[in-house]
C-alpha cells in the first residue's frame, strides 16, 4: 500500500509515565504488559524512521490543568482521573512523555487534552488539516482505549487511519487482539511498522 509522506502524520498516543511506567497512575495495570510486549522499543524505532522521512510525529498527552479544563466525568475512566487529577497536571512527573521518547516529542509536536480521543477537545484536527494531512498512522497505549477511540474518531473526521499493530499494546493480549480486529473493519486497516514504512518509501 502506497502512502504519501507529504500527507501523512503519526499520532503517538499517551506515551506518558502515568500510562507506561510502574510508578505511573495506570502502571499497575499497564506497565507489566507493556514491558513484556516490547512495544516501546518498536515504537521508538518506528517514530525515528518516519521522522527521517519528514513525516510529522505528534504526541498526545492526557493532562488535567487547574480547573479541569475540558474534563467531563462521564465515564469510569474520566471519573478515576478526575479524582486523581493532581497526578495529571501538565507539569506533574506522571504527565510527562516517557524518557525513551522525550527527544522525539521535543522534536515533533505535543498536544494536550482531557479526552480519551487524542483528536477531541482541542485544535489538533485543524493543525493537521492546515498541513494538508489526510492520513494518520497511530501508535500508543492502550489499544482498546485511546488508540481505538482516536482511530474511530479520526475515521469519522474523514482521515484515512491506520493503527500500527505492532506499535500499540493493551493490558491483556486478548483485549489487544479484539481491538485490532475491530479497527481492521472500522478504519482504513491495520499495518505493521514495516508495512507502513514500506508504503511511505
Amino acid at each position: 500500500m502506497a502512502l504519501d509522506a507529504r500527507r501523512t502524520a503519526v499520532l503517538a498516543l499517551h506515551w506518558q509515565v502515568n500510562v507506561i511506567k510502574p510508578e505511573g497512575f495506570f502502571g499497575g495495570m499497564l506497565a507489566g504488559p507493556v514491558a513484556r510486549s516490547g512495544v516501546v522499543e518498536r515504537a521508538v524505532r518506528f517514530h525515528d524512521a518516519v521522522a527521517a522521512l519528514d513525516v510529522p510525529v505528534v504526541f498526545t498527552r492526557f493532562t488535567v490543568p487547574e480547573g479541569e479544563g475540558g474534563l467531563v466525568r462521564n465515564t469510569r475512566f474520566m471519573q478515576a482521573v478526575g479524582e486523581a487529577q493532581e497526578a495529571f497536571r501538565p507539569d506533574a512527573p506522571g504527565a510527562q512523555v516517557i524518557p525513551e521518547m522525550l527527544g522525539q516529542a521535543e522534536a515533533g509536536h505535543v498536544a494536550d487534552n482531557q479526552r480519551l480521543s487524542g483528536l477531541a477537545g482541542g485544535d489538533l484536527p485543524v493543525w493537521l488539516a492546515e498541513r494538508g494531512i489526510d492520513t494518520l498512522l497511530v501508535t500508543g497505549v492502550a489499544t482498546n482505549l485511546t488508540v481505538e477511540q482516536t482511530a474511530r474518531h479520526g475515521t469519522d473526521l474523514g482521515f484515512h487511519v491506520h493503527p500500527v499493530s505492532d506499535c500499540v499494546a493493551a493490558a491483556a493480549e486478548d483485549v489487544h487482539a479484539a481491538s485490532l480486529a475491530n479497527l481492521e473493519l472500522a478504519t482504513a486497516g491495520c499495518l505493521t511498522a514495516d508495512q507502513a514504512l514500506a508504503g511511505l518509501a
